[in-house]
């Protein structure tokens, strides 16, 4: 097996180059010469303060450079890939903010042996300096029952501690009220984290393997395995289990949470996830939450402290009061620091009722007219024709696009029969186009609902009960024709549906002429063109939908769109004829 590939120049400069990127695009931020340590641009703002000083090992961006600002932290030093930062770059940091004028130092660890023993050790070379300095270790992690000697980990959870600790310092707390307050509020965080894949560090294989279809429960951010495995489930299950596991009493490294206790959650993506997913849990989280009378004061959702490329998630609850929640809201320039809102998240309405609007065509009462049995056999003809073509331009569709063109269209049609059995068909065109055109937004979907309702909209406009002639019908295609030009971007010879419709619309023009006797002729020759319009999209090279993404050599067969048009165009010609040539 070899490394996974990543998007980076080289094992040895990556953590380099990632740091340099990220001071470099944040305007408030500066870089250390000689050291991974970046520090706010801005120290001039810490004399008299308290600066605060955080880091680790690289791979967990945002963290920890991503909140430096004011608000927030005055210092972040890097180590390599999941490993500690050297004690030299540590002192170096605590140094220049001392430098600076501050009036001591808060070093904010997370509970990792390298860390502790390397910022243990810089603080002690600080003091040596003359620096007030003091430590506050973060290990908040609920993964094991009975922790070891070694102790509960730091995770995500330590960004709370960033924000408040960095709310109070801005506000000019002293050193020593600053760790009081983070302590106490310790006490009342905890965090969980589950993954579906492992990650790999740069140049490295995976730190573990996991089998498709299981997931790993309280997991680190260092790409170490968790506690137990189980199959993976879905979102509100997997939440759920991961708010018992963090809340169960008989665990020692358990939050305790009652039902009337605030947090604040943090739903962090641990690398990979995508941004559905994570909304998907955050949801998941708030109704768990809420469901065990816990009140929901902020969420916070995104990426905070990753591990790579991991596809997982952690959760971190912080019990909060109005104390801590004023620190938590006080404004930050930190850059990875998400724009949140102040107000509760549980107990606000959080839906907004739409503007009352006209009732839907389709769901109206109808009289009918002569013409209504003549309409009604056509769209009976029409549906069966799209219905047998189901799977057939499925096949063609599968050629260039997702293969599901045959069951749009056949969606379409089962909603037209359903409401043909229990409807009067309008004697009025237009009202009747225009109720096709909110069944096929209702229930096609897609780009082909919405240009058959472009299409049948617009052509609503042109025929009335009286007015509903050859020539009127003629008026009202083309209207719908130019339609779909106008809205979709598409032209006759792009090899779209516009490749059958608009030859076939082109001869249909020639009703606002032609005689009586002559009528179902034009309509004759107008099936013929939009046919031979169909097939010739077997030549074409496709210029607009999703078609055109594909190599040209790839689509050899016509394209189902125009296809459906040619079915549709022959139907209603048969229906016609059956009834007697439709004069």
């Amino acid at each position: 097996m070899e490394p996974k590939k990543k998007l980076i120049n080289s094992v040895d400069s990556c953590v380099d180059e990632a740091i340099w990127g990220l001071v470099r695009a944040s305007g408030g931020l500066s870089l250390l010469e000689g050291h991974r340590v970046v520090l706010r641009s801005d120290l001039d703002q810490l004399r008299g303060r308290v600066a605060l000083l955080s880091g680790g090992g690289s791979g967990h961006e945002p963290a920890h450079g991503g909140y430096l600002g004011a608000g927030m932290l005055s210092a972040a030093v890097a180590g390599g890939v999941f490993a500690s930062p050297p004690p030299a770059s540590i002192l170096a940091a605590i140094l220049s903010l001392h430098a600076a004028g501050a009036s001591g130092v808060l070093l904010i660890v997370k509970n990792y042996t390298g860390d502790r023993l390397n910022f243990g050790l810089a603080a002690e070379q600080a003091r040596h300096h003359g620096v007030a300095v003091e430590t506050v270790i973060v290990a908040e992690d609920c993964a094991f029952d009975q922790p070891g000697k070694a102790g509960r980990r730091g995770l995500c959870g330590t960004i709370f501690v960033h924000k408040l600790a960095g709310a109070l310092a801005e506000e000019g707390s002293s050193l020593a009220r600053i760790v009081s307050t983070v302590t106490e509020v310790l006490q009342g965080v905890g965090t969980l984290g589950v993954s579906l894949s492992p990650c790999s560090v740069p140049g490295s294989l995976p730190s573990f393997e996991l089998p498709p279809g299981v997931l790993e429960l309280g997991l680190g951010i260092h790409g170490e395995p968790g506690i137990k495995r189980s199959k993976v489930a879905s979102a509100d299950e997997v939440v759920k289990t991961m708010i018992d596991h963090m809340t169960n009493p008989g665990s020692q490294s358990h939050l305790p949470l009652k039902p009337g206790d605030a947090v604040v959650v943090c739903v962090n993506n641990l690398g990979a996830l995508s941004c559905l997913e994570m909304a998907v849990v955050t949801r998941a989280a708030i109704v768990c939450l809420e469901a065990r009378g816990v009140v929901v004061a902020r969420v916070m959702s995104g990426s905070f402290m990753t591990s790579l490329e991991m596809a997982g998630v952690s959760l971190s609850l912080m019990r909060a009061d109005q104390e801590t929640l004023r620190l938590f809201d006080a404004k930050t320039s930190a850059p990875a620091w998400p724009n949140l809102s102040s107000a509760c998240v549980s107990g606000r309405n959080y839906v907004t009722e739409p503007q009352a609007a006209s009732g839907r065509p389709q769901d109206d009462a109808h009289s009918d007219g002569p013409l209504s049995p003549v309409m009604r056999a056509a769209l009976e003809r029409v549906c069966s024709a799209l219905l047998e073509k189901q799977d057939e331009l499925n096949a063609l569709d599968r050629a260039a696009g997702d293969g599901d063109c045959g069951n749009t269209h056949a969606q379409a049609a089962a909603a037209i029969q359903e409401w043909l059995q229990r409807h009067v068909v309008p004697g009025c065109p237009g009202r009747l186009l225009s109720v096709l055109a909110g069944l096929v937004q209702d229930k096609m979907g897609g780009s082909s609902g919405a240009l058959y309702g472009l299409f049948l909209t617009a052509a609503a406009g042109h025929v009335t009960e009286e007015q509903s002639n050859a020539a009127a019908w003629a008026s009202a295609m083309h209207a719908g024709t130019q339609a779909m030009r106008r809205y979709g971007g598409a032209d006759p010879g792009d090899r779209t549906m516009l490749d059958a419709l608009c030859p076939a619309v082109d001869e249909l023009m020639k009703l606002t002429t032609a005689p009586p006797g002559g009528q179902i002729a034009v309509l004759r020759a107008a099936v013929q063109k939009a046919a031979s319009g169909a097939e010739s999209t077997r030549d074409l090279a496709a210029r607009a939908g999703r078609a055109s993404y594909i190599a040209a050599e790839r689509v050899t067969l016509p394209d189902p769109g125009a296809v459906a048009v040619a079915s549709i165009l022959r139907a209603v010609l048969e229906s016609l004829e059956g009834r007697g040539g439709g004069e």
